[in-house]
């Protein structure tokens, strides 16, 4: 921005430090509203997760998502503190002397333009998106959670809208009237402060008033890049589910966990994976995330999941799958007897495999209990019972007595919580300058408890690396 001396002055006068807090906020939070939306990208985020340091990098997509967005919230305080004080300092030193520079025609009515009203309406939206995002609205109402998050849309619209009034201007005739000039009613010595000849004086004076308009808009410059891309995944996931699913089986296991097995054509899935389920019947827009429990291979094309109940959307989506029987009923609700693949073990580079379950309950290992039962006794045939390591441990027994056919998993059963440090030091013995992988999939105490043991020093010089995961 150029200005003359006096027209500088009275915008330090009249904004002052404000004026630099609020464009330098206004900058921050455009380039924090453009990264927010990438890790949601979950299509892209998939396609880019190639190399292992980018792999694990990625895993953290929503944490990255969470900062953005705290990153947003600290800044738009900013923004808005600084703007409310301009607010202040433009009413109190409002000049008939520079209309030009005035921000609004009178005073008061700065808030009452079009930044005034979409800021307002913009600090209402993020701060219900950010009460919503806390952990206790999203564990006991999910849908709250949900529904005010997708005000991101009317967010960025509103966003894109903000700085069409033209708050901030630049001069438009930079050589008639160039920076540090004077009007001919305006002597030199007022000016500059210094005496200047006679022909520097003709030279520094200006053949007109300066004139300002507003900036461009470049808000959207920012924002419209990875707008289109969230848009372009957005629209691929809507092609993607159109196509049917039919479930195939519904088994009811103990402590509220619902097996869930679906047929899906031409889908194609990998151990590890996890699938957005969407239920019209419950809600058309909430899409919950569920880690496969079963994959599909060339002789069966079923996928399964595992959901607990515990929370409004899961009980609604188990009352449609297992509903009361009732005598007008027609068709009453039937669980299959389940058959698991033949899998063949060549394509494994794996030489030994640990598998560490902690459960509050002896019925909570009833969920795999026939999973893990026919494995054992598949490894056994085949000669290989060192392949698959199982260990089972119960925090909390009331009773141990375990189904005759289940007998397999006895031995393996242990009561208490495991010693992680001496499991690692037996792993490590058994496995000495070798890379063994952890896979972690629970609370966040027993995360933090592996991450930390697999980045101490090597156990035998074997390598943990640390893996958790993530439905980013």
């Amino acid at each position: 921005l150029y200005f003359t001396g006096q027209q500088y002055h009275y915008l330090y006068k009249m904004l002052g430090l404000g004026l630099c807090i609020s464009r330098a906020s206004a900058t921050v939070l455009n380039l924090n509203c453009s990264l927010v939306l990438l890790p949601m990208c979950r299509s892209l985020v998939t396609f880019v997760r190639g190399t292992r340091m980018t792999r694990r990098l990625l895993d953290k997509s929503k944490t990255f998502h969470v900062a953005c967005g705290v990153a947003i919230c600290i800044f738009s305080v900013m923004h808005v503190s600084a703007h409310l004080v301009n607010v202040v300092r433009f009413s109190v030193r409002y000049s008939e002397d520079f209309p030009a520079l005035n921000l609004a025609r009178y005073r008061g009515e700065l808030l009452s333009l079009v930044p005034g009203v979409t800021g307002v309406l913009l600090v209402l939206i993020l701060f219900l998106m950010f009460i919503s995002s806390s952990y206790c609205v999203r564990v006991s109402n999910y849908e709250i959670f949900w529904y005010t998050h997708n005000l991101f849309i009317v967010f960025y619209v509103i966003l894109m809208i903000h700085m069409v009034g033209g708050a901030l201007k630049y001069q438009t005739n930079i050589e008639a009237h160039p920076p540090g000039c004077f009007r001919a009613n305006q002597s030199s010595t007022e000016q500059q402060g210094d005496e200047l000849d006679t022909s520097e004086e003709e030279e520094r004076r200006c053949n007109e008033d300066a004139h300002f308009q507003p900036h461009y808009p470049q808000t959207w410059l920012w924002v419209s890049g990875p707008l289109c891309l969230y848009c372009v995944e957005r629209f691929y996931r809507y092609i993607q589910s159109r196509d049917p699913v039919t479930i195939v089986t519904v088994i009811r296991h103990p402590c509220d966990v619902v097996e869930l097995r679906m047929l899906k054509k031409n889908f194609k899935a990998r151990p590890g994976q996890h699938i957005l389920l969407n239920c019209p019947g419950v809600s058309s827009f909430e899409n919950h995330p569920f880690t496969l429990t079963m994959c599909p291979t060339e002789n069966k094309e079923t996928l399964g999941i595992h959901l607990r109940v515990v929370g409004d959307w899961t009980e609604r989506f188990t009352q449609l799958l297992l509903p009361e029987p009732r005598i007008d009923m027609e068709i009453l609700p039937m669980a299959q007897k389940r058959r698991y693949p033949n899998d063949g073990w060549m394509g494994f580079r794996l030489q030994r495999l640990y598998f560490v379950w902690v459960c509050k309950e002896l019925q909570s290992f009833y969920w795999f209990a026939e999973l893990l039962c026919a494995l054992h006794h598949k490894l056994w045939n085949e000669n290989r019972p060192d392949y698959f390591n199982l260990k089972l441990y119960i925090s909390q027994p009331d009773s141990l007595q375990v189904i005759e056919k289940y007998r397999p998993l006895t031995s393996r059963m242990q009561i208490g919580r495991p010693r992680w440090k001496l499991l690692f030091d037996e792993i490590g013995k058994s496995n000495k300058h070798k890379r063994v992988g952890v896979f972690c999939c629970g609370p966040k105490g027993i995360s933090r408890t592996l991450h930390r043991l697999c980045n101490s020093a090597q156990y035998n010089g074997t390598t943990f690396e640390f893996n958790k995961e993530s439905f980013s």
